[in-house]
């Protein structure tokens, strides 16, 4: 080829179809799949696995939220779809790693506690920070945690949100549009009284406490302040559901 003749598009793919946000929704699209697509989940995997912790460093903050959203339900759901039973033993399944990133081994309560709440203590209700996050979630972990990954991460459990593919670009307005539908579909009203997510109360630091909670379910047009004096929270349902998808949510990556 001589200097003039031009570069072949095909040359190379775009950074975007290979970046780790794609890889991380490709590896949510084939776990949604299941059984079917097992050789794609192996080998999204495998470049999760690979990843260059130098190219997660590069992530900016929509791009770093996007990707730790996705890798979270990925792994999830994929531990549970290979071994349905580990969800007997809750403690374990959040505690021991299910997922490599760029060679590190995490479990959900690393991804979730460490990474996109910002090294926050898993039972110090949104208060406690957590002085003891490896140096792996020190370097990667979001640097504004943000309250709506709340209504993004599903575990397996009846009671979570619905699973959505998260891009750089829509993930501001994503999550939005799962904070609403998720305190709409959970929260009953009656008699002055607000039946709200559990999650509310477990977190409730997260969501700024009492006053927080009120102005959020205020923002999000889900109660009327003027006609609920009172909330309470909703138990768990913990039964296992491994097909909560989002209307449109096939984590393609273009």
């Amino acid at each position: 080829m001589t200097a003039s003749e031009p570069t072949p598009a095909s040359a190379s793919p775009p950074a975007s179809d290979v970046g780790p946000v794609a890889v991380s929704r490709r590896f949510l699209r084939a776990m949604r799949a299941g059984d079917e697509r097992e050789q794609e989940r192996e080998a999204a995997r495998d470049r999760l696995a690979g990843t260059d912790p130098a190219d997660l460093d590069a992530l900016g903050p929509d791009e770093r939220l996007a990707f730790w959203l996705n890798v979270y339900n990925a792994a999830a759901g994929d531990a549970l779809l290979s071994d349905p039973s580990r969800f007997e033993d809750r403690r374990r399944f959040f505690s021991e790693p299910v997922v490599a990133v760029a060679g590190e081994d995490l479990s959900l309560d690393a991804i979730e506690h460490g990474i996109l709440r910002g090294s926050q203590w898993k039972y110090g209700l949104g208060y406690v920070p957590n002085p003891f996050a490896s140096a792996f979630v020190r370097r990667h972990r979001v640097d504004e945690p943000d309250f709506r990954v709340h209504f993004a991460l599903n575990c397996g459990a009846a009671s979570c949100p619905a699973v959505y593919g998260y891009d750089a670009e829509t993930v501001d307005e994503d999550l939005d549009a799962a904070a609403e539908s998720y305190l709409r579909d959970e929260t009953v009203v009656e008699g002055g009284t607000a039946y709200v997510p559990r999650l509310l109360l477990w977190y409730r630091g997260d969501f700024g406490g009492g006053s927080g909670i009120r102005r959020i379910l205020r923002e999000y047009g889900v109660v009327d302040p003027d006609a609920v004096s009172r909330i309470r929270y909703r138990e768990y349902d913990w039964s296992l559901a491994l097909d909560a998808f989002r209307d449109g949510s096939d984590g393609e990556a273009d």
